[in-house]
Parts: structure tokens; sequence; C-alpha cells
């Protein structure tokens, strides 16, 4: 089982629940499309990126699949506004109301029926799947190679898009940030959703830092760079263990931040930096429109 199929089954409670538990509220694709005139309602898109492109979407909706809802739980602004949520039938979209109102999201609108019984303006330009509300590609793109239900340290998790991702899927997860507000929202949300998620304000960046020996089946680095950690990190996979690490490299400094060279690895850094872990895997240049190096390396 992948990622995506174990993260949609995740979300299957969330479908069955009483209507008392269900948060949301659904309309019509009327009062929906009066809605959808103000700037301040948001419109969240849980179909396929092909749906999206080749069915037409409401425009200006974020895509963001079903799949990897979850992540939204730790992206999407909790500001109050109106959030209306559709898919093609009003499905998919009712398990993913219930999923960000059990997150603790308000202001949540189901479209009833989906695009199927929208009536409404359509663009159908495609949608960008791994855009700021989403989990990070390298994630996504490896989920072949998790282990189903092994252990992950998610290493500078910030306020959880990957570690939500992860335990709704059924991993259990430590998640470990220098910024304790973040941690606090990570755990907060875990707890409103029964998640097994073990967060943790941790400084990475102290000398001598120690993760753990032979712990993890995986751990994830995403967008962030401290070449001293590669040794702890290296020595808490557990034999076999998946090491999935991507950040930036020095041509994203001429993009836009970050722009400090220890945050910004050189031209093939990544793999020398992983050694002895076998990569497998890896990527480097222009991605999700941010220029990177990624590999997934894999303990012997």
């Amino acid at each position: 089982m992948t990622l995506i199929d174990a993260g949609a089954q995740g979300l299957l409670p969330f479908a069955s629940m009483s209507s008392e538990e269900r948060g949301y509220r659904s309309i019509g694709s009327e009062e929906a499309e009066r809605l959808v005139r103000d700037p301040s309602v948001r419109v969240l898109d849980v179909r396929t990126p092909e749906e999206y492109r080749d069915l037409g979407h409401i425009p200006g909706a974020i895509l963001l699949p079903v799949d990897l809802v979850a992540s939204a739980l730790a992206t999407l602004p909790r500001d109050g506004k109106p959030l209306l949520i559709y898919c093609e039938h009003g499905i998919r979209s009712v398990a993913a109301a219930r999923l960000l109102a059990r997150g603790g999201f308000s202001a949540l609108l189901n479209l009833k029926g989906g695009m199927s019984a929208w009536r409404g303006p359509r663009e159908f330009a495609p949608g960008e799947v791994f855009g700021p509300f989403a989990p990070a590609s390298w994630l996504v793109l490896n989920a072949d190679l998790l282990p189903p239900g092994g252990r992950v340290l998610d290493v500078a998790c910030g306020s959880g898009r990957n570690t939500l991702l992860l335990a709704v899927a059924g991993f259990p997860v430590r998640g470990v940030d220098r910024d304790p507000s973040r941690i606090e929202a990570l755990r907060e949300v875990a707890g409103r959703l029964g998640l097994t998620v073990d967060a943790e304000v941790l400084d990475l960046e102290i000398e001598d830092m120690d993760l753990g020996s032979g712990i993890y089946s995986v751990v994830l680095g995403i967008h962030y760079l401290h070449r001293p950690l590669f040794p702890a990190l290296i020595r808490s996979l557990a034999p076999g263990g998946l090491l999935l690490y991507e950040t930036f490299t020095e041509e994203q400094a001429q993009r836009g931040k970050p722009t400090c060279p220890d945050f910004l690895l050189k031209a093939g850094e990544l793999r020398q930096l992983v050694k002895p872990l076998e990569v497998i895997r890896e990527r480097e240049g222009e991605f999700d429109g941010r220029m990177i190096s990624g590999v997934a390396a894999r303990r012997r």
C-alpha cells in the first residue's frame, strides 16, 4: 500500500461520522456561485489533477487531492474565512470537510453534488498539486519506498504538513522543530484527531546532537540544512532504513530566499553528505518552482 492509498484509507473514519460530528454545511450550486464571488471565500478542489484540468474547476480554486488533504491541517490559514470544498460528485469533499472540521477549522462548506451539479463558470488550466498548501512532492513521489507502519522521524517539521499526512496514513511519527509555537499547533491538531504523533521542541543545531541509534524506518528532512546534523540522521536509521532528504541548492539564491550559503547545497553535495548510505533515487534542478536537490538513500 502506498502513502496515497493509506492516506485515503485513513480518511474513511471521517467519512462515516454522524451529523452531529460533521462541523460543516452542504450547499447547492446556486448558493455556492454567490459565495465564490466574494474574494474572501477560499475554494478547495479535492479531485485529481486530471479532473481539475480536463473537467474544469471553479476559477481560483486551490488544487489539493483528497489523499493529500491532511497536510492542509497545517498549511491552510486559520482565519475563520469560509472554505468551500468540492469534488466531482460531493463524496470525497465530505471526507475532506469532516477531517478539516475535526482538525479545528470552522466555516466549512461542502458543494452538494460537486462539479457535476455546478452551473457556474469553469476554468480548464492545469493546477499545481504541490503548491503552498500541499505536502512535499519528494515525500509523495517516493511513497512506494516507505515501509508500512514504520516509525518516522520528521526533522524541522514546522507545523507538520508532512507529519500529519504520514500520521493519517498510519505511520507513528516523531516531529521535531525548534519553534515552540509550531510544535504546539501540531500537538493540538494531532490530539484533536487522535493521531500517533510525538511532537517535540528540539534545537537540531546544538553540538553533538543525538537522535538515537537504529530507531527509525524513515528519516525525513525537507527544506532544512545543517550539515553537522547528517551523522546523527544517519545513525538514527534502523538497518534498511530510508533517508528522504531534499533542500535548496545555490541556484535558489538567484530566485529568492534562502540566500545564505549555510542553507544552500552545492551541486552534487547532498550525495556526499549522506555517505555511507546507498542512494537509490535522486533529483537535482528545478522542481515545484524551486532549485533543489533531493535523495532517497538507504542504510545497508
